[in-house]
């Protein structure tokens, strides 16, 4: 069979290289799947609940995080704009304190889901090997043996604004985020809407760049939620 040409070699190199995304992973053990990150307040929301305080379970089924993350430079249309999404969110909600306290195992992240894709207005879909690549450079951004989880705390400020405070520990640094929000009260529990941008370097993560810059990954993510939690 003829070689692939050029162009073609070129961008699929390229591509491997473009952006940290990820994808599927065998299951975790028993072990690992319950695993909980060390400063998280697991125990506060225990005794909260123990004490009769109402105390919410995030449903990970029906909750997910997704993050589109998008090309630039010269030459970005070599690479591809990629959506990162959580299944796997996992946390408590406190009603009474209008807080909630969530986790992201990092490992868990998949990439480009082709509905999500869809509803990001993607209309291309890179290859197994692209994913695969690119994955690995997340991992290696992300520090994720390090830093396995990304620990999100919800404030709501105000009862009169669609407005919520939230602050993110990510690759060993929090920032904090004045995030737009609708909040619903649904039977035996709430649902909780938001969207946000932020940039990687906040996080001391620094963006890919290849070819002085020719092609590049946006510092910026645009980041949307959806957040079941359930009397349980």
């Amino acid at each position: 069979m003829p070689s692939e040409l050029p162009i073609r070699r070129l961008t699929r190199m390229l591509a491997c290289v473009m952006t940290t995304c990820t994808l599927s992973i065998a299951p975790l053990s028993q072990a690992e799947s319950t695993a909980i990150p060390a400063d998280f307040p697991e125990a506060y929301y225990r005794q909260a609940r123990e004490l009769g305080n109402e105390i919410l379970s995030v449903d990970s089924t029906q909750s997910l995080v997704v993050i589109e993350v998008h090309r630039a430079g010269p030459l970005a249309w070599l690479g591809h704009d990629h959506v990162v999404a959580s299944h796997n969110l996992r946390g408590y909600v406190s009603i009474a304190e209008g807080q909630a306290d969530l986790f992201v195992p990092l490992e868990q992240l998949v990439v480009d889901e082709p509905e999500l894709r869809t509803d990001a207005g993607f209309n291309t879909q890179p290859s197994k090997e692209d994913i695969e690549a690119t994955y690995l450079n997340m991992q290696n951004a992300l520090e994720s043996g390090h830093f396995p989880f990304a620990l999100i705390h919800i404030t709501r400020t105000s009862a009169d604004r669609p407005q919520m405070e939230v602050s993110i520990t990510l690759h060993g640094i929090k920032r904090t985020y004045e995030v737009q929000a609708h909040i619903e009260f649904v039977p035996n529990g709430v649902a909780i809407n938001g969207w946000m941008s932020l940039n990687q370097a906040d996080f001391g993560i620094t963006p890919l760049s290849v070819m002085g810059g020719a092609i590049q990954v946006q510092d910026k993510l645009d980041l949307r939620f959806h957040i079941l939690a359930q009397n349980n």
